[in-house]
């Protein structure tokens, strides 16, 4: 079966780093986009980061309030996404979900970090950055 399973997450404070890691089982990640989402108390589920490869080459994505400060990667030998989070802020506190659906077209990850093209998802894992 095809699942996705978050770990990483913790409490750091601000200016800190976390690496976040999506262990996927059941697939292979070519031909599969995966995207970072996140949920604070009281706000929109809202995109983080995705990336995927298709037939039609590789592509990466990023909010804009992350850009610059979170790098997302993908080991295929381990079949893991990570998400690699520098410079964080008490605004970045929430839950990180990993979502992931095929891709062997290349239409994902393209204009976005967009909740809809993805049907799976990991349980998540909590984030929070205070001092």
């Amino acid at each position: 079966q095809l699942q996705l399973v978050e770990s990483g997450g913790g409490l750091v404070q601000p200016g800190g780093s976390l690496r976040l890691s999506c262990a996927a089982s059941g697939f292979t990640l070519d031909y599969y986009a995966i995207g970072w989402f996140r949920q604070a108390p009281g706000k929109e589920r809202e995109g983080v980061s995705c990336i995927s490869s298709s037939s039609s080459g590789s592509r990466i994505n990023y909010a804009d309030s992350v850009k610059g400060r979170f790098t997302i990667s993908r080991d295929n030998a381990k079949n893991t996404v990570y998400l690699q989070m520098n410079s964080l802020k008490p605004e970045d506190t929430a839950v990180y979900y990993c979502a992931a659906d095929a891709d062997l077209f290349g239409k994902r990850c393209r204009t976005g970090v967009l909740q809809y093209e993805y049907g799976y998802w990991g349980q998540g894992t909590q984030v929070t950055v205070s001092s």
